[in-house]
């Protein structure tokens, strides 16, 4: 049985990269529930949210990945970018903005589409993670210096713990 790839799987294999394919129940969407559909905590499960783009000359959308059980701290997110106030961009632009389906945004498969890419800090703690591959239904797990290496995603204290 030939096994469908993903983009961000091609990427990886392109440059060498380690990783395990685990699919799920791709009417799945929240990260805390794919951690136990996957049978892992959720510290290890990451999201990647799109922060909207903000008015100004150097504005451009910001991919966020955080752990599953945290929330995005819009006011970390402002604070690190050095602007006044950032915000979430709803489902519809997200997936405008990225081409891809709410629950399959992965920072992999939008490599040089002009997103600037940040990491929870929390993924360091972690010998490995797990994000979208690019579609519903199939985690990509990976050492975060790994996703790290690959997206050049900074790392930031994006997220603050869910109320």
């Amino acid at each position: 049985m030939t096994t469908h790839k993903t983009l961000a799987m091609r990427l990886l294999e392109g440059k060498k990269v380690p990783y395990d394919a685990i699919h799920y129940d791709a009417s799945e969407r929240d990260a805390e529930m794919i951690a136990v559909m996957l049978g892992v905590p959720p510290e290890q499960v990451f999201k990647t949210l799109v922060v909207a783009p903000q008015d100004g000359p150097r504005s451009k959308p910001l991919l966020a990945i955080l752990p599953a059980n945290r929330q995005l701290d819009l006011k970390k997110v402002a604070k690190l970018l050095n602007v006044k106030k950032v915000k979430m961009a709803t489902h519809q632009q997200a997936e405008q903005l990225t081409g891809l389906q709410v629950g399959g945004i992965s920072p992999l498969a939008l490599l040089n589409k002009g997103f600037a890419i940040y990491l929870d800090e929390l993924a360091l703690a972690q010998p490995h993670i797990f994000i979208s591959a690019g579609e519903r239904g199939t985690q990509i797990k990976l050492s975060p210096a790994d996703l790290g290496k690959v997206t050049g995603a900074r790392t930031a204290d994006l997220s603050s713990p869910n109320e």
